[in-house]
Parts: C-alpha cells; structure tokens; sequence
C-alpha cells in the first residue's frame, strides 16, 4: 500500500497504486541501468567435476592439526589438472592463508568448517606485481583465502569459512586480523551458499575485479561483509549481490570504484552503515532489500549495536576518490531503526546525477534527515525521490535549528531539519513524499540551500509547531509546486 501525497499536513487516507511483477520491475531496472548479462560462462562450480578431496591430500578435519599444507596440496593438484572442485567434508579444518589458483571451486560440504588459525605468521598476502594498477602488498592486505590474477574461481556448499576473530595486535585498530577471502585482478567468481563467519577483517574482498557474483551467502559478525576496491583505471564491473543476509558488526556492504552492480533480495542488519560508499560509481542498483537496526553483532571496535544509515553514499569521505556517482537506483527498500535512511555527499572531484530513490519506506529513523550534500561545486542533478516514506522519531528542541551545517565527517549526524536537507544541488523532485513524526520536533521539515530547482509534487508532511517554518528555502532559483 502507498499515498498519494497533498502538501501540507496529513490526509491519511490510502490510495491503490500499482506496481510491476518483481520480475518485470527486475528486467526493466536492468535495462533502464543498461546492464548486460554476463558474457562468460558460470565459474568453476558449473563445469565438469573433477573432485580432490583434501582428505586425501593428508587433511585430519579435527579442528586440532594445522591442515593448511594438505588443503593446498588439493588446490594445486586441482589446478594442474586443469580445475575442478576442491571437496571439504563434514569436520573442522584448521588453516593459514590458502592461495586459490583459476579453475577450482572450493567447496564445504554441510558440516565442514575452515577456521582461521590463531598464529599470525601463517598467513600472508598478496605476492606478484603483475597488473594494473599493482595489488597492494602490506600487512592490512593478508587474507585466509587469497587469489590473484585468477579466473573462474568459486567458493561454494553449506559449510562455514570462519575467520575465528583472529587477534592481531600490530593490525588496524591495533586488534584487525586477516580478511577471510582477498581477491586482486579477478575474473568471473562466485560465492555461493555459504556462510562467513567472525571474520578478523573485512569478509569477502576483492580489488579491479569482474564478474562476481554473491548468491545466497550468509556473513554474520565480523567487520565488512562484501568490501571492493578500484582505481580510476580499474574498476571492479558487473557484480550481483542477490539473495543474501548481511548481520555484520561494521558496514555490511562497501566499497569503491564500482560499475555496472546490482543489490537484490538482500537482508541488510548492521551495527554500522548497511551500505557505504567510499568513492565513484555508476550504473548501480539496490532493490528488494530490508535494512534494519540494532546489530545482531556489536561493531567490535566500540561495542555499540546501533545501525547508522541504511544508504550511506559519500564519495572520497575518507580520502580523495576523483570520479562519478550516476545513474544510480535505489527501488523497493524497507528500513527501520537506522540513523538516516539516505546520506549522500560529495566532495571536490565528485559529481553526481539521475539518482532515483522511489518505493521506500523506513520507520524509526533516530538521529538524521535524509541529506542531499554538494561540498564542492554544486554537482548534483537529477536527483528524484518517488513514493519515499519516511517516519521520524522527532523530538528535536528549537536550540537544534540554530546551530550552521559543518562539512560532514564519514557517517550522518544530526542537522536543522528533521525531514530532508539540501545543498548545492543543480536539480532535484520530491514526488509523492511523506514525512511524519512520533514526538513534535521544533525544526523545520525541510531546509534548502543553494538549490538551482526544485520540484515538489504532492509532498506531505506532519504539520510543525506554531512558528516554526515547515519549508526554508535559502538560495533556491526556481520552486515548482503543482499543489499550491
């Protein structure tokens, strides 16, 4: 069910509104985006099966014995064969840093674990400078499972790869151990169906890679569940995050440097961002997801469980990331009890158009207005929110619209609008827009600064205190309202 929206205060009566078929809506979203299906064949797991049991190989599964050496001995014959599958029973292998080769498909059988063993010095990182640009070789840069210059690589059964919160005092944070897959320059990989668990840093990491697919995986705990990275001349392209639970105690997806990618059917619970942009990207998609807060593992670093936003899109927040953020979907989205539902920044260097975020709803939102921030030249245009519910829990005091916008760190803070923030944005539509609040708040609904035009179509919100402005528009060229 959605509204039809009046401006003003509320009219809370319903109107049937409809919809396309999940199918229809998936196929048009990826045409509009100019998606393409993938042009090379399925990874490993789909070709013929030739199976090297690590058993065989001198691996004990007793959760005791160190079995990097016997695992590894599987993935070479496997690879020197030409590629297959590389078979974990049921058990508990104890493992170091096991470097995967093209062809195989590492499999975990119901009841197999491959857990990270405590002794730093088993696991290492990246090893050749082939590429460009070359992968990163430091100690941050260490994995359980690593991959470089590989092709048609999968990770695949109903096992657990778990990452044991492997303890390393001279890592990040001065605790972050290995990640539990580092993947550079890969090419058509796939994860599917199995768990990550407790990862020492990031879960599934891959840098300038192609083809990946993230099909029915759970992460639970950890820090980032799927984390990427790229460079302006090597971007990762054509990934899929479909069907899979995200319960990870920092973001549960995020990255940079991303091309042609889509977010489907996701449950996204964190105690951090749920999906954190870091620099460029272009034609992405996000549809079909639920976003929710508390954690249901605490952010390790300050044991706190809160979710912060559910959309957090801030190009070059950490360091300088040159590029685009366009052509970016957000579609069909649930959210509640995040600390804002969209935040999206740039900075010099970035810019940003044809943003659509339309079909969503998001109840509890605690702390933030959804923001739409230039801190550079104004970049943004063609940005739309459609169909956009949003509940607030309000509360917010008079002395809260006092205090001027300051440039924003890496996540949302509070700001003097309850309902929406703008700034520096060439062109933007809020279209059939609703806005409540669970406890009367002093600040106004809406604060617009430097906005070349805004379109209001049909835009309802609850009605603010006496004396207090609901809109505040502050250097806006042109307002087009079709209610008035």
């Amino acid at each position: 069910m959605s509204y039809y929206l009046a401006a003003g205060p509320l009219d809370l009566a319903p109107a049937r509104t409809s919809a396309l078929p999940a199918t229809a809506t998936r196929i048009a979203c990826l045409l509009l985006l100019g998606f393409a299906l993938p042009a090379r064949g399925a990874p490993a797991e789909n070709s013929p099966q030739r199976t090297f049991d690590v058993r065989a190989h001198g691996a004990r599964g007793d959760g005791q014995t160190l079995d990097t050496a016997a695992i590894q001995q599987a993935i070479v014959a496997c690879g020197e064969a030409g590629g297959g599958r590389v078979l974990l029973p049921a058990g508990e292998y104890l493992s170091g840093t096991l470097r995967l080769q093209s062809g195989v498909e590492l499999h975990l059988a119901e009841g197999a674990r491959l857990v990270g063993t405590t002794e730093l010095d088993a696991y290492g990182g990246f090893e050749t400078e082939e590429g460009t640009p070359p992968l990163p070789q430091s100690r941050w840069h260490r994995g359980l499972i690593v991959g470089e210059h590989l092709h048609d690589i999968a990770f695949t059964g109903a096992g657990v790869i778990d990452g044991n919160k492997v303890f390393d005092p001279r890592g990040e944070e001065k605790m972050r151990g290995p990640h539990t897959i580092l993947l550079g320059h890969c090419r058509g990989v796939s994860l599917r169906d199995l768990t990550l668990r407790d990862s020492a840093n990031y879960a599934f990491f891959f840098l300038h890679s192609q083809e990946v697919r993230v099909e029915n995986a759970t992460f639970e705990g950890g820090w980032d569940g799927v984390h990427f990275r790229g460079s302006p001349d090597a971007w990762n392209r054509d990934v899929r995050i479909t069907d899979c639970r995200f319960f990870t105690g920092d973001d549960s997806i995020a990255g940079h440097y991303l091309e042609d990618a889509a977010v489907e059917n996701c449950t996204i619970n964190s105690s951090c961002n749920g999906v954190r942009l870091i620099g460029p990207a272009r034609r992405l998609s996000f549809s079909r997801c639920e976003f929710y807060g508390p954690g249901k593992f605490e952010h390790r670093t300050g044991g706190r469980t809160n979710m912060l936003a559910a959309l957090c899109l801030q190009p070059s927040a950490w360091d300088k990331q040159p590029g685009p953020l366009e052509d970016v979907r957000a579609s069909d989205l649930t959210m509640r009890n995040v600390s804002c539902a969209f935040h999206v920044v740039t900075r010099p260097g970035n810019t940003a158009r044809r943003l659509t975020f339309e079909r969503v709803r998001a109840t509890g939102v605690y702390r933030a207005a959804a923001s739409v921030e230039s801190w550079g030249e104004p970049t943004f245009d063609d940005v739309v929110f459609r169909e956009v519910e949003l509940q607030y829990q309000g509360g917010g005091a008079a002395a809260d619209a006092q205090p001027p916008v300051r440039r924003p760190g890496v996540d949302a803070r509070k700001l003097p609008a309850w309902g929406f923030y703008l700034r520096g944005v060439q062109g933007l539509t809020l279209d059939r827009v609703r806005l409540t609040t669970q406890e009367p708040d002093q600040r106004p609904v809406l604060i617009a600064d430097g906005v070349g035009r805004l379109r209001l179509h049909s835009l309802q919100y609850t009605s603010p205190p006496e004396g207090v402005a609901p809109l505040v528009l502050k250097d806006v060229r042109q307002v087009d309202r079709d209610d008035e």
